[in-house]
């Protein structure tokens, strides 16, 4: 079975590259003769770090080549089809879906998480293009309710859960590694993982403040662990920089099993990450959310939780109550029932697509 997946991979983000992870372990359980190419920002990065074949995202000609020749089109998972990060991206994945349909090819919407599409253009290309594709699986109810305001009722569409809540934890003893490889004090940690945003400057001054009172009130080390290299690092230094207490920065790169162990190590996550959060759901971690995009709230509420707050607003107060109740705790809040359930929507994923592949025309 030949597949080619379109999605924001080889860009170094830590989540994306755990969505494709756990994409292509899931979808190999299924398929024992899956042939899979991903449409990739890195190529050659893509490859060494997957085991697939990959084609560059500018280079349409290949790309159209390898759709021909494939059973398939999955384009997911994440946030593809949206324009508020980015007005151009959302018709990039549009037109590899439309250059698929053109093909014949069956083509997939994989756990996405869709939307905000904002902008009449926007939603006219949304409804003519999606409602032509044979299947969508969204991962928050908040997608679907996208769908339905986007009027995109012809295909098939079921909610399911994001892709890397499909992926097995992992053991401790990467994570304890790393953390004795860079020099850290201490057997209780609290991670932090940060993104730059709009608002970071007054974000990032109330979050420096609450870690400082965070360590003064539980002696527990600061790690800061970069989900998207070297962005979040960069992002971290200048947070520490206005700390008056010591913590760590995780300055390198890590696989998708190195960083959930890491995560696993710690008593509590504190996370902006979309998947930071899910891997402190998969690592049984305790979690901190804070806001900067719906998607994070939904992740959240499908897991029983609430933000602590967004970036415009979250004070140093509110980070501190939150994660010091959670650090008390000493366990998971996040509804373990519920955690299991989204799981298995994870790898229905995989197995609606390999149905679909194997559907005759």
């Amino acid at each position: 079975m030949k597949i080619v997946i379109s999605g924001y991979y080889g860009s170094k983000n830590g989540g994306d590259e755990a969505m494709l992870a756990a994409m292509l372990e899931v979808l190999r359980e299924e398929v024992s003769d899956l042939q899979v190419t991903v449409i990739s920002l890195n190529p050659d990065y893509t490859k060494r770090r997957h085991n697939v074949d990959a084609v560059p995202m500018p280079d349409i000609f290949s790309i159209i080549k390898k759709i021909r020749a494939a059973d398939l089109l999955i384009s997911g998972g994440g946030s593809l089809l949206q324009n508020v990060t980015s007005g151009r991206s959302l018709y990039y994945y549009l037109a590899i879906i439309f250059f698929a349909l053109a093909c014949g090819k069956k083509v997939m919407l994989y756990a996405q998480g869709i939307g905000p599409v904002r902008g009449f253009l926007a939603h006219k290309f949304m409804n003519l293009i999606v409602n032509r594709v044979d299947l969508i699986t969204v991962r928050d109810r908040g997608s679907l309710e996208e769908l339905a305001r986007l009027k995109i009722t012809r295909p098939k569409i079921f909610c399911t859960a994001d892709p890397v809540l499909a992926i097995k934890p992992v053991p401790l003893e990467f994570g304890k590694k790393i953390l004795v490889r860079h020099s850290t004090n201490g057997n209780k940690f609290i991670g932090v993982a940060v993104r730059h945003w709009l608002g970071w400057e007054r974000f990032q001054t109330e979050l420096a403040q609450a870690l400082d009172r965070i360590i003064e009130a539980t002696g527990a080390t600061i790690v800061f662990i970069p989900m998207k290299f070297p962005e979040d690092i960069r992002s971290a230094v200048s947070t520490a920089a206005l700390m008056k207490k010591n913590c760590v920065v995780l300055e390198e790169e890590f696989s998708t099993k190195e960083i959930l162990s890491v995560v696993g190590c710690m008593e509590v996550l504190i996370g902006v990450r979309l998947h930071a959060l899910i891997f402190a759901g998969v690592m049984g971690v305790p979690m901190v959310g804070i806001s900067y995009d719906p998607k994070i709230e939904r992740f959240l509420d499908s897991v029983g939780e609430k933000p602590s707050g967004n970036m415009a607003d979250v004070t140093a107060d509110k980070i501190f109550d939150e994660t010091l109740k959670k650090f008390s705790e000493h366990k998971n809040p996040c509804d373990e029932k519920l955690l299991k359930e989204l799981g298995e929507l994870a790898r229905q994923n995989a197995k609606l697509a390999v149905e679909l592949a194997e559907e005759k025309s």
